[in-house]
């Protein structure tokens, strides 16, 4: 089995890190548990009163009458509904409550590993955590950690209850069902179905990533005529997950008609020891129909605890991997308090070193400047490590050595608010919610005013281009951006950088998707920007250098070559 396939945490590790997350809401968990104990006593004493009856009617000494026991039966029957709907209120209070503080959790994690860690997962893998992982949690604390305890509540209360009432024996043959059905079935059951849980889990996160890939890149299978291939491999992930499915519920059904013979076998083992005592002289036939009774309608619980593996495994699954993203730690900790930048002037890379392993050596003994009012170029051949420079610039990852100074202020002490706030990047493929244009562009500057925008479009040359739409500014960009040409999502993507209004603008490769007259229209409007900032160009084309005061050229992570 890979690595991927196994569970780094056991199970009870994994719920006793999840019950800590319950936090305030622990009095809700004492309290559903409380509920949830009384009415399953409840349910009892509707059995237990007709049970006592019977006893009476064999002349055992019970001082309730009948017409009492027929009262506290009914009784027992209303408050068991009414707890029961408490039990589960709670409960599903306390879930959902939850739900909703991992999934914030969740986003908070994301924000804080965002961008570098981020690069490495699939897209697909994220979604299905933050939907189907934090649904299958919902299964543990509204169906888990109250019904375990409940089960054990309610299974020392009836033996202590048999045992005093009936036969101390006939507590010991519930005693070795309750453990048997409740703790051994269960743990025998959730090491069978843990490995088949796991890779339920990892097929499905698999299967989910591949399936929004292949919606997301449909355009491209189709112009490429792989349609026919992709299905095939869709079909086939689709059937190995179908496969995992089959599996697990072929265990979970074996599992629980286990359990189901199994308390048939106790109920009749104490029905069998209720006899010899009886016979024995031991028991009166009245107390061993109350004790008897009382046995046979215990197993309630303790079947539901024996249920949960099949459920468990998964959840144990899901919740491995959502501890797995709250606590894996960032590539860089954003800078809290740290040195605010009052404007930015001058950027200063010596002898910049970095390495994403610790081993191979990407970017070796860099050196660049740039000033406010200067077009810096970066060229080079493709994963000579130019965007990792770029990254390295705005701090998504830490540098193994050397320097980056702003304003002669060493990057990792500048407030990382105030870093992204002088410094903005445009990466090479500029990404469109599927919202309006106006919404899209307010990214960068959510208060902004219909002025500023079209402003920092103009300065874009894009402007007439969103006029000559349908709906101008309020026309929608289209899932994923498709109604618009990579050109023009490019200009999108640089009026947003001039509508932020940073000092430092890092492009990384803005016209490599697009064609000459597009990188004509760009480059000329970062010309005549660059006078209220500093620009850092990075392309592996010759001609996207036209617009440089200075050109630096890159080959195998180093600075072979600097024109002025």
């Amino acid at each position: 089995m890979s690595e991927k396939q196994k569970t780094r945490r056991n199970g009870v590790t994994i719920m006793g890190n999840l019950i800590l997350l319950l936090g305030s809401l622990s009095f809700v968990m004492v309290l559903a548990v409380l509920n949830g104990t009384a009415g399953f006593l409840c349910a009892m004493g509707v059995t237990l009163s007709g049970a006592a009856g019977i006893a009476k009617a064999l002349g055992e000494n019970i001082s309730f009458s009948y017409g009492a026991l027929m009262v506290l039966a009914i009784g027992c029957g209303i408050l068991r509904g009414i707890l029961r709907y408490l039990e589960q209120y709670s409960n599903h209070y306390i879930a959902f409550r939850l739900l909703a503080v991992l999934r914030d959790k969740i986003f908070r994690a994301l924000r804080v590993l965002c961008p570098a860690k981020l690069e490495t997962k699939q897209k697909g893998s994220i979604i299905a955590m933050i939907t189907s992982d934090i649904e299958t949690l919902e299964v543990f604390y509204a169906h888990t950690i109250s019904p375990v305890c409940i089960a054990v509540l309610v299974s020392v209360c009836t033996a202590v209850f048999v045992g005093m009432v009936s036969s101390w024996w006939l507590s010991l043959t519930a005693v070795i069902g309750y453990v048997t059905v409740g703790i051994l079935v269960p743990f025998c059951v959730s090491i069978r179905l843990k490995a088949s849980g796991v890779r339920y889990r990892t097929e499905f996160a698999s299967f989910n990533a591949y399936f929004l890939d292949s919606i997301k890149g449909i355009k491209d299978i189709v112009l490429h005529n792989g349609g026919e291939k992709r299905k095939e491999e869709v079909n086939r992930r689709s059937n190995e997950l179908l496969t995992e499915t089959k599996k697990m519920k072929h265990d979970i059904s074996g599992a629980s008609a286990a359990t189901e013979l199994l308390v048939s076998v106790f109920i009749l083992a104490a029905l069998a020891v209720g006899i010899v005592l009886v016979i024995c002289h031991d028991l009166t036939m009245g107390r061993m129909i109350l004790g008897v009774a009382a046995v046979f309608s215990s197993f309630g619980p303790v079947i539901a605890i024996s249920a949960l593996p099949g459920n468990l495994t998964q959840t144990f699954a899901s919740g491995d991997r959502v501890l797995d993203l709250l606590r894996e730690e960032p590539a860089v900790r954003p800078v809290e308090n740290g040195i605010m930048l009052d404007t930015l002037d001058n950027l200063n890379v010596s002898h910049l070193s970095f390495s994403y392993d610790g081993e191979t050596e990407v970017l070796s003994d860099i050196c660049i400047r740039a000033k406010k009012g200067e077009i810096v170029g970066i060229v080079g051949a493709s994963g000579c490590g130019k965007s990792t420079l770029l990254k390295l610039l705005l701090r998504f990852w830490k540098k193994n050595s050397g320097m980056i100074l702003y304003n002669g202020t060493e990057i990792e002490e500048i407030d990382t608010g105030s870093l992204s706030e002088h410094v903005t990047m445009v990466s090479q493929t500029t990404y469109l919610f599927d919202e309006s244009i106006e919404e899209n562009l307010r990214i960068a500057r959510p208060d902004a005013t219909q002025e500023e925008i079209e402003t920092a479009c103009r300065q874009a040359a894009v402007h007439d281009l969103i006029m000559r739409l349908p709906d101008g500014y309020q026309t929608q960009a289209g899932a994923l951006g498709d109604n618009l040409s990579a050109g023009e999502k490019q200009r999108i993507g640089l009026a947003r950088a001039f509508l932020r209004g940073s000092e430092l603008i890092l492009l990384d490769e803005p016209t490599s998707n697009i064609d000459s007259i597009n990188e004509g229209i760009i480059l000329q409007a970062l010309k005549q920007q660059k006078k209220e900032r500093g620009i850092i160009l990075v392309s592996h084309r010759e001609s996207t250098m036209a617009v440089a005061d200075c050109v630096y050229r890159m080959e195998g992570g180093r600075m072979i070559e600097q024109n002025r």
